[in-house]
């Protein structure tokens, strides 16, 4: 099939030259970021229980601007805005509105309900930084950001490394191919060449749904995007999330019915900021009680992936 690639291709331009760094990041055009280098994974899976247990909440979330002295949140206060890593082209989760200039999505929709809390407001108060997928935990660590939300897994290693909220988001793995692949399964690509991103679980999960795939990797989603519609890459494996803004933007592909993973989805946070854990996590369990979480699905998910009757149901106990 003779393939188009403007869409994607075009948005690279602007979407993948965003790197990680100050909120000039997400200025048009934007201002050049230093690359954090990626730590290196733990060489072994190690067991953490439940990876799905997070801290639970000390009670009632504090008034808004009244956050209690020398916590992490207040920490936040005094220097007056919330750093988060985000997406800019992840679409419907976090991306640049060609319009406004503004990311928009259901990851930042998390991080202003985070911003509104500390604040009042995430207006004025929410600084986000561009990151790619395996920028997310070294930006953590070296504390450039206050909280990650970019559809990222809670796995144990990944415990080992940094600290998560409670799950706010189920997904699962599927593969995009292009419209007129006679495939069914991931199972019917041995030998093909498929997009990952770089830093992911989709990337480990596709080489074991079959290790007879010839992987590739791109640091963004729309990286991979492109590589696909420049025929560099016969389909794409990730999160149903991701794929569902791709064939959005692509007419030429679909994805595959089937779901190979479950992908629950947490607010990364600096591992020794237990504190801010369970205020973060005091939000989420607001937004899902006073149905701001489902407002959020509804605008951003809801068109693609369907009804969804409840939000995941948060596990505590670390």
């Amino acid at each position: 099939m003779k393939k188009l690639i403007p869409i994607a291709a075009a948005a690279a331009l602007l979407l993948t030259a965003c790197g990680s760094g100050n909120y000039a990041a997400t200025e048009i055009p934007a201002k050049p970021q230093p690359t954090v280098t990626s730590a290196a994974p733990p060489a072994a899976q190690p067991n953490c229980g439940n990876p799905l247990a997070s801290y639970a909440p000390d009670g009632p979330l504090p008034a808004p601007g009244a956050m209690p002295a020398g916590t992490t949140m207040a920490k936040i206060k005094d220097r007056g805005r919330l750093i988060a890593g985000v997406s800019a082209d992840s679409f419907n989760l976090g991306a640049r509105d060609p319009i406004t200039g503004q990311i928009r999505g259901f990851d930042i929709d998390m991080v202003k309900a985070v911003a509104a809390a500390i604040f009042g407001t995430d207006k004025g108060h929410l600084e986000l930084r561009v990151i790619s997928s395996p920028q997310r935990i070294p930006t953590l660590q070296a504390g450039s950001v206050d909280i990650v939300a970019r559809n990222m897994t809670i796995n144990c290693a990944r415990w080992q490394q940094i600290a998560f909220s409670a799950e706010y988001y189920r997904s699962g793995q599927k593969t995009l191919v292009q419209s007129d692949s006679t495939a069914k399964t991931v199972a019917d690509l041995s030998g093909k060449t498929i997009c990952a991103p770089a830093g992911s679980t989709s990337l480990d999960n596709l080489k074991k749904a079959n290790p007879a795939v010839k992987p590739i990797t791109a640091d963004t989603d729309t990286g991979c995007l492109v590589l696909f519609q420049q025929g560099k890459a016969d389909g794409i494996s990730g999160d149903d999330t991701v794929l569902a803004g791709d064939v959005a933007q692509d007419p030429y592909a679909k994805v595959l019915d089937e779901r190979f993973s479950e992908e629950p989805y947490g607010l990364g946070i600096p591992k020794q900021n237990v504190d801010f854990v369970k205020f973060v996590n005091g939000v989420l369990a607001q937004m899902k009680e006073n149905g701001t979480w489902m407002t959020s699905y509804n605008t951003w998910l809801k068109p693609a992936l369907g009804e969804l009757k409840a939000p995941p149901t948060a596990v505590y106990g670390r």
